[in-house]
């Protein structure tokens, strides 16, 4: 296992507390990481991006789908098997399972959609307009004088 002093870098930086706290919690995945059920991450657009996971065996109503705090959570439970069933080979894994992805700010779930065995949920940025940048005017003439307070 690999481990990173991160310290120096905290040293001169302010409010990034929660990149600390990400980098330490993907370090500790790395060792204990399920790969079930697999999943991609694709980049849709400048600002949109898909995550589809691989679900077959689940139905819509065996899943869902919550986002809290910047937080995708992902959550798949069957229905058991009926007991009438003897399996001479069970290859299918249906097993419960839960995904957690964290968002970055400002990203949105907007669609989440079955196709084909596949769950494909849509996300995309959505930047407020007081946090784009703005482009001020220069004007000509005199400096205005700054009134005193009161």
């Amino acid at each position: 296992m690999r481990t990173y002093d991160l310290t120096p870098l905290f040293r001169t930086s302010i409010g990034f507390d929660r990149m600390g706290q990400l980098l330490d919690a993907a370090m500790q995945l790395e060792n204990k990481a399920s790969s079930y059920p697999p999943y991609n991450i694709v980049r849709a657009g400048e600002d949109a991006y898909r995550i589809t996971l691989a679900v077959a065996g689940f139905g819509e109503e065996d899943l869902d789908v919550t986002v809290q705090e910047n937080r995708l959570t992902v959550t798949g439970r069957n229905a058991e098997a009926s007991e009438e069933l003897q399996y001479l080979h069970r290859g299918i894994a249906g097993r419960a399972f839960e995904r957690r992805f964290q968002l970055a700010d400002h990203i949105q779930v907007t669609d989440a959609r079955m196709d084909n065995g596949l769950l494909h949920i849509e996300l995309v940025r959505e930047i407020p307009e007081a946090l784009k940048p703005r482009t001020i005017a220069i004007s000509r003439g005199a400096a205005k004088e700054l009134s005193a307070a009161k």
